[in-house]
């Protein structure tokens, strides 16, 4: 029998013999109505002790929902996962999925410039120079449009640049203007509301258990024409969402978001630092940069909201980590968010139990 025969008889073998182990190259599974569930952690590799003690963490520092998906399957899950919180910022990960499916239908481009569009705003109006800032630059959230916002965090106005401080495409910052009027270019492009539009393409075909569009609201504010689209969703459905990016934007046999656009929006267009990268409204890791000190291989990548909300897909170990937490329950209990620190200790903890060869 030749080598190259050999080896892949030896791969078919590998996987008939140890059903926790998948074939190179093998696809991963997709849930139907309900997720596949692992018989146990141990049945595919994990060590449940290790995810146990994670889990205790996590009900220490007030996670809602954890889900641990590998290789298509829940390998553990904790706390509600079918509660829909609000996700806060991966809000932003959605739209950028959604100006990939506009730019693919031909509806929008992202060389297309504020004026053009005819995007403005309230007085004081935006200039010519921030007018010239393209869908592309809000994507990477390098506008140069440093107008008041909805929905800013108290960080946000603290750190915003003075207008015409820099050129669109000059400068990051992570900046609610931009975002918000990337939804207003979503729903002009889409003729509908974007979470018609979301409805449609995105949580239907895959399937999503529990999102309604009534799910979504547009907070307005006085200090900008631009809402703010906000999403409530459960963790079982953003774990959706995640592995359908793992994918490549792929469903079973339908190709939901087109693959270089996956490939594109989660690319590190902006180097951020000890934050790694930044995409088209993706986190993207950087030089091993990701969630402070955790493991991170190249091709990381998430999302991520105030609360520690957090959809973390690992393409290098086929694995999507979900993570959620009630912060508008904290706030009205006065109690403090999870922070960043706690999420990665977390994470550190639910990796730690990851299989050593996979």
């Amino acid at each position: 029998m030749c080598a190259p025969l050999r080896s892949k008889v030896a791969a078919v073998l590998l996987a008939l013999l140890l059903p926790g182990v998948e074939a190179a190259g093998a696809q991963s599974r997709f849930p139907g109505a309900e997720w596949t569930r692992a018989a146990s952690p141990e049945s595919v590799g994990w060590d449940g002790a290790k995810l146990r003690a994670a889990f205790d963490y996590a009900d220490s520092i007030g996670s809602s929902a954890i889900m641990v998906i590998h290789n298509g399957q829940v390998v553990a899950e904790h706390g509600n996962t079918a509660q829909k919180l609000h996700v806060f910022s991966v809000r932003k990960s959605f739209q950028s999925a959604l100006v990939g499916l506009l730019v693919a239908d031909g509806r929008l481009s992202l060389d297309a410039t504020l004026a053009t569009l005819g995007i403005d705003d309230i007085e004081p109006s935006l200039t010519d120079v921030e007018k010239q800032a393209t869908v592309r630059h809000l994507l990477m959230a390098r506008s140069g449009v440093y107008h008041e916002a909805a929905y800013e965090t108290p960080g946000m106005v603290n750190r915003r640049p003075a207008r015409g401080t820099h050129k669109p495409g000059e400068f990051w910052f992570y900046n609610n203007w931009d975002f918000n009027a990337l939804g207003t270019i979503i729903e002009r492009a889409a003729g509908k509301s974007m979470f018609e539009l979301f409805d449609e393409r995105i949580a239907k075909p895959i399937g999503m258990q529990d999102f309604h569009v009534s799910d979504g609201e547009v907070v307005r504010e006085a200090a900008s024409a631009h809402g703010a689209h906000v999403f409530r969703m459960s963790a079982r459905d953003v774990a959706r969402f995640g592995l359908l990016y793992l994918e490549r934007g792929r469903w079973n046999d339908r190709q939901i978001i087109p693959e270089a656009w996956v490939r594109e929006s989660t690319q590190p267009h902006t180097d951020i630092g000890l934050l790694g990268g930044y995409g088209y409204l993706w986190w993207v890791a950087l030089r091993g940069k990701h969630f402070l000190s955790t493991e991170a291989p190249e091709g990381t990548y998430s999302a991520r909201g105030t609360g520690e909300q957090n959809l973390v897909i690992y393409p290098a170990w086929n694995l999507v980590v979900v993570h959620r937490a009630d912060a508008e329950g904290a706030r009205r209990r006065g109690e403090p968010f999870v922070r960043v620190t706690n999420f990665a200790r977390l994470l550190q903890g639910i990796l730690a139990a990851r299989p050593s060869s996979r």
